[in-house]
């Protein structure tokens, strides 16, 4: 490819390579000198050393797996030969922090944003229509499709009207982890600074009464934040006729917003991988961690979630913790997740899926040590529950299963509004209201999905541009479209269909 080697070694310790390429068999990696025994798909891994029954695979200088047989050099090694087994790891809590080298405030960057009454600052200008339980789900979508479209073209400077449904909020416990989840998500999003105006509808008779979230979260009626219910208004028809009504006199208060400049520090990034293949971890994720790097050195805050995908690199954030407590709340959720995977009938290697392996990642400690790259380097300085309202700055983590549209859920209710998303497989991720990235870990799947990807990442691969070339270009490219510029997701639609908030506990 363009010249550069056929093989991509991470680490002298590797007992393994990555195949930039499909390498046939018999072929002669004259860099690792050993011929290949099988073909090597593109991404997958070869061995470059006797690796015996047992013994650890090596990738990133960290474990991956062990060898379920006898592995030759030269020989494909994936799923047939590697296996999963517990390893102890070493946290050694903190013993990575270094010192942030902050941008001075006069040199920082800055973008367009909208800059709301209570300080916090949207990159979109939507108005939302939000469903506390299913059954009220097919009214918010009505309200969205009836809503005027000559109406609302009178003011462009509202972007749209958005309709948040999902299929939970009642059949559950009124208290617990599921509830309080449900909640913090719903109040995440009434509250988030890319809706200039939000209308809460329920249905009047559900486990997640309105009047208790508002109550639990201090919540006001006013003209921005209304909300109403089908049993009180009279129905499916009377409620649209009325909601329409609401959402007529918000208008005109909505579009009264303007972007202004505002310092970089004012984005909140989350942080996504999904169709994740062999190079995510070499090229796409590490240039957005390099990306992140950048933020938090501009005083911006960076969210890393999906925790069954960090699971076996939850040492390498640990060591990053500015306090030995943060670190124990990241082990906590570990140990969480290990528990509710076995009380299900499941395990944590479940994760990757078909299309990762595929792709050429074999283990979840694979999967998990090239997703974790998208954190870059800088100190961890907090970890939250899925939802929770993110209170300090830097890179932090929030709890959240891997399935993406739940784990993005779960960012923006915590106070994300812009997603970089990377994705060697393939993904049409979008969110409303807050804009999507999504950047391409290889150049043949971004020139295939080119409508759908914002940013090849490839190059790296390619041997075109360094990690941190890549990662200066994807955060220019955050700053453009926090400033406006529609990312290719937005372009397509893409997003009104991606809220998902976290069901745990039983359905009932």
């Amino acid at each position: 490819m363009r010249g550069a080697q056929p093989t991509i070694r991470l680490h002298p310790a590797d007992n393994v390579v990555v195949a930039r390429h499909r390498i046939a068999a018999g072929s002669d990696i004259r860099q690792e000198q050993v011929r290949t025994l099988a073909d090597i798909p593109a991404g997958h891994k070869l061995a470059t050393r006797p690796i015996g029954r047992g013994e650890p695979v090596r990738k990133y200088n960290q474990i991956i797996g062990f060898a379920s047989t006898d592995i030759a050099p030269g020989e494909h090694v994936h799923t047939h030969n590697v296996e999963m087994r517990d390893f102890s790891r070493d946290y050694a809590f903190g013993a990575d922090v270094r010192p942030t080298a902050y941008v001075p405030e006069s040199e920082r960057r800055t973008f367009l944003g909208y800059r709301r009454a209570n300080g916090r600052v949207g990159t979109r200008n939507y108005i939302g229509v939000i469903s506390t339980v299913n059954c009220s789900a097919s009214v918010c979508r009505f309200v969205q499709q009836s809503f005027p479209r000559e109406v609302l073209a009178r003011y462009p400077e509202v972007d749209g009207i958005v309709a948040l449904t999902h299929a939970t909020g009642c059949g559950m416990a009124d208290r617990g982890d599921g509830m309080r989840a449900l909640q913090r998500t719903l109040w995440g999003f009434a509250r988030h600074p890319n809706f200039a105006g939000v209308l809460m509808i329920g249905l009047g008779c559900e486990v997640n009464q309105i009047d208790f979230l508002l109550e639990a979260y201090g919540i006001e009626r006013g003209p921005l934040f209304c909300t109403m219910t089908l049993q009180e208004t009279g129905g499916t028809r009377r409620t649209v006729d009325r909601a329409i009504g609401i959402l007529r006199e918000m208008l005109p208060e909505a579009a009264k917003a303007r972007r202004e400049p505002v310092p970089a520090s004012e984005l909140v990034l989350a942080l996504q991988c999904g169709g994740s293949d062999g190079y995510s971890g070499i090229s796409a994720n590490p240039a957005l961690g390099h990306a992140a790097d950048l933020l938090v050195a501009q005083g911006g805050t960076a969210i890393l979630s999906e925790t069954p995908e960090i699971y076996g690199a939850e040492h390498l954030l640990t060591r990053r913790a500015v306090s030995r407590e943060v670190g124990e709340k990241l082990v906590a959720r570990i140990r969480w997740w290990e528990d509710y995977t076995a009380r299900n009938g499941g395990e944590m290697n479940n994760n990757p899926s078909p299309g990762n392996k595929a792709g050429g990642l074999t283990t979840i400690l694979e999967k998990s040590l090239g997703a974790a790259a998208k954190g870059g380097t800088t100190n961890l300085t907090g970890v939250f529950e899925y939802a929770e309202p993110i209170d300090v700055r830097g890179l932090v983590f929030m709890d959240s299963p891997g399935y993406d549209p739940c784990s993005a859920t779960g960012q923006v209710a915590s106070g994300a509004n812009i997603i970089a998303f990377t994705t060697g497989r393939g993904s049409c991720f979008g969110f409303k209201p807050v804009p999507s990235v999504k950047l391409a870990t290889n150049t043949p799947m971004y020139e295939r999905m080119i409508d759908d990807m914002d940013l090849n990442c490839g190059t790296i691969v390619d041997g075109e541009e360094t990690i941190e070339q890549v990662g200066e270009r994807i955060f220019e490219l955050l700053l453009r479209v926090a400033s406006g510029e529609k990312s290719k997701s937005e372009a397509l639609g893409v997003g009104d269909f991606e809220f998902v908030p976290w069901q745990i506990g039983a359905v009932m």
